[in-house]
């Protein structure tokens, strides 16, 4: 006699990409966070977490050394390595999480872009949030860029996460 089978919803991990400009500094600090603490509760196969930019500009490289360092100064290993936000993202994910109103529209813009060429769901554009919607503890609407600050902001961003 055949097991019962089960269902794609009860195995399938729920599936979250962060999103800033490079996804060299603050994208790969959110992914990097979640994914500790996700491990750290035992939910790792629950979950499936990347990061994206919006912009190819960075392809291919390892995030900023002052957020891997000011990652690393709080126990966050940052691993992700560079890469544009993709169509197929828009199937893959349950939820894309924006760093800040830029990259939420930039994001809608390419799902705007993509729908027509390729088999995206209608409301894939629901995925889409504002990464601060989710904080309970600080007042920002938006992750700041740390990219051309100093130090401080990068510690800043990756407590913020």
């Amino acid at each position: 006699m055949a097991s019962p089978s089960v269902t794609d919803t009860e195995t399938k991990p729920f599936s979250v990409l962060f999103v800033c400009l490079g996804n060299i500094c603050r994208s790969p600090a959110a992914e990097g966070v979640f994914t500790d603490l996700v491990n750290e509760s035992g939910l790792n196969s629950k979950f499936k977490i990347d990061s994206a930019g919006t912009i190819n500009y960075h392809e291919g490289n390892e995030a900023d050394p002052r957020m891997r360092a000011a990652s690393k100064r709080r126990g966050i290993l940052i691993t992700s390595i560079s890469r544009p936000i993709k169509p197929s993202d828009f199937v893959d994910f349950d939820l894309i999480l924006a760093m800040d109103k830029q990259n939420k529209e930039d994001i809608l813009e390419a799902f705007n872009r993509w729908k027509g060429r390729h088999s995206l769901p209608d409301d894939s554009h629901k995925k889409v949030k504002l990464m601060c919607s989710y904080c309970k503890k600080h007042d920002e609407s938006e992750v700041p860029d740390p990219y051309y600050g100093g130090h401080q902001g990068f510690e800043k961003v990756c407590y913020s996460c």
